[in-house]
């Protein structure tokens, strides 16, 4: 047998409305019950004051005060006819029938009726007990007599011209007339309250639209889903993310976000005035900065999908951006900005290239090295050991490899003479000769390759690209490399100039360090780092208390540019420092 699907729990926002509808219910029904309560009170107490006035002006009068004295003066209780027949009965009627009371009785000093509405109860005792009446006071009472629930008053009758007591005058409104006064009183009350209600309805109705609206028609359970999974995603990935609410203030800073702009957590910020670069304010407003490179369409949906990604430079890092708007059924929720780390994958494809490079070197040597085993050969072979310890010591001064490099034996740090060779291979290729200049001693051995290679990599690529689109017919780079021992690690200072053109008439000097700026003719490469190389190298100087600057803007026709770069606490176990005389035994060597 199939079991029943369950009963599916009300929405959220349905339960609200039907909280909010029976509080509203509750609060009018019982604000409705006070003040009828109130009412019938207030005019019961009316009613109460009013027989007691008309019960004071009936027991006041002098003759009703005389024919209750007479009467009660007499052996006995006259028989009802004649009380019927009497002056008493008259007067009580004649002040009921005025008044609209429901009743006036008078009785004598024992509480017998001498006046009733009804004849057939005069002479009987008073169903209600007189005796407080009778002992001098007046009182107000509200109670069930023959004639029905009446709110009323007892007055004592006193002898003409004494203070005895000899009867009571006993008046009453009926409460039924309270309650039919209380109901037409009520009427604009339960209309009131009946506004009320249908208010409270239509507002409990337009807050559960607002609500569904605020939570975008999610549930509480599904809420709080989301913000675990948020949190886990935005705090577990390597991607920075921002989050751009669509009134312009950010709402998530992932931590990796924070990371990689070296920033605090910029939650609650309004994005104007956020301090991060200016191209990333460019993402989500109309008028992006141009200076921005431009990498590949984000998306054939246009600025729906959110502008193109761009490429920048922030906390020493080349960041890869792009934006995308996010919307939930047609409604605008603001932007979402990413942000991908591309720095060490341009440094392995860096460092790639120098490998290839070298390999490449290595395979074009080949043939060299079997031609030197040759000659060496040769010489021991024909007994010319002489002229083979001479070979040797000129292989032994110029390294194994021979690097289109000239003076490459001043750099005795050998990683600094693998990558300068490989970059002088790479500047042959394209018909330009890497030097190394006179002054140049590096007896250190570098200590932080990554930014020493990063930095001198970009200013030699520079200088390689100036001289081949100089004017000049002889290409040239040269490089000047010292250290500068330190106790807490050497200096490295980098000076490379060539023989292009120089900066162009018109150019700041600092503007070559703008992200996107480039020399470079025709489009960029996505993902090739032009324009990106200078900023970057400046800005890991300075992370390390260094710098990359211009020296020599250049002249048309060459020399070209001149640009030194500090790298401070980049090389250690400097001999300089511990041996005089050391650099002239290397020298000599």
């Amino acid at each position: 047998m199939q079991r029943p699907a369950p009963r599916q729990p009300l929405r959220f926002s349905t339960q609200t409305l039907l909280l909010q509808v029976a509080v509203v219910l509750l609060v009018v029904l019982l604000s409705a019950t006070v003040h009828a309560w109130l009412t019938y009170d207030r005019v019961g107490s009316d009613a109460e004051n009013q027989a007691l006035t008309l019960a004071r002006t009936v027991a006041s009068d002098p003759e009703v005060r005389a024919d209750v004295l007479a009467i009660s003066e007499q052996p006995g209780t006259p028989p009802p006819a004649a009380l019927l027949a009497g002056p008493l009965q008259a007067s009580a009627e004649a002040a009921r029938t005025r008044t609209g009371a429901l009743f006036v009785v008078i009785t004598d000093e024992t509480g017998i009726r001498l006046a009733h509405p009804d004849p057939q109860r005069l002479g009987e005792k008073v169903s209600t007990d007189p005796s407080e009446a009778l002992s001098g006071q007046e009182i107000t009472t509200r109670n069930t007599g023959t004639l029905g629930p009446s709110a009323g008053a007892k007055v004592p009758v006193y002898a003409p011209g004494t203070a005895t007591v000899v009867g009571e005058v006993s008046v009453g409104y009926s409460m039924e007339t309270v309650a039919q006064s209380v109901s037409r009183d009520i009427g604009p009350v339960a209309l009131t309250a009946a506004g009320a209600l249908l208010a409270g309805v239509l507002g409990s109705f337009l807050l559960r639209r607002r609500l569904q609206r605020l939570t975008l028609g999610l549930e509480p359970e599904e809420i709080s889903t989301l913000v675990h999974d948020q949190v886990a995603v935005l705090q577990g990935v390597d991607d920075g993310v921002i989050g751009v609410r669509a009134d312009g203030r950010v709402s998530v800073f992932n931590a990796a976000a924070q990371r990689l702009l070296d920033l605090p957590d910029l939650s609650g910020t309004r994005w104007e005035d956020a301090p991060v670069p200016a191209q990333l304010k460019s993402l989500t407003s109309p008028a992006p900065v141009a200076a921005a490179p431009r990498l590949a369409a984000a998306g054939p949906e246009g600025n729906a999908a959110g502008p193109d990604a761009l490429e920048l430079v922030a906390g020493g890092r080349v960041l890869v951006v792009n934006a995308r708007k996010a919307l939930h059924r047609r409604e605008d929720l603001g932007w979402v900005i990413m942000l991908r780390d591309r720095t060490e994958l341009q440094e392995l494809t860096r460092q790639l290239d120098a490998v290839g490079t070298m390999s490449t070197a290595l395979r074009a040597q080949r043939h060299e090295f079997a031609n030197q085993l040759h000659t060496l050969a040769g010489f021991l072979g024909i007994g010319q050991h002489q002229e083979a310890r001479d070979y040797l010591a000129g292989l032994a001064a110029t390294g194994p490899l021979k690097f289109p490099v000239d003076q490459a034996e001043l750099l005795q740090d050998p990683y600094l003479q693998a990558f300068v060779g490989a970059k002088g291979v790479e500047a042959d290729e394209r018909g330009v000769a890497l030097r190394i200049g006179p002054e140049t001693l590096v007896r250190g051995q570098v200590t932080e390759a990554q930014d020493v290679t990063t930095v001198l990599g970009n200013l030699i690529d520079n200088a390689v690209n100036a001289a081949v689109a100089g004017s000049s017919t002889d290409r040239w780079v040269e490089l000047e490399v010292l250290d500068e021992p330190g106790d807490d690690g050497g200096t490295l200072h980098i000076v490379v100039a060539d023989s292009g053109d120089g900066l162009a008439d018109g150019t700041d000097p600092e503007g070559v360090f703008v992200e996107g700026f480039t020399t470079a003719a025709g489009p960029v490469r996505a993902g090739g780092g032009q324009g990106f190389g200078l900023a970057l190298a400046r800005q890991l100087a300075r992370r390390r208390g260094g710098d990359v600057k211009v020296l020599d803007r250049g002249t048309a026709g060459g020399p070209g540019a001149v640009f030194m770069a500090v790298l401070p606490h980049t090389t250690a176990g400097n001999p300089a420092a511990k041996t005089p005389g050391a650099a002239g035994k290397d020298n000599n060597g």
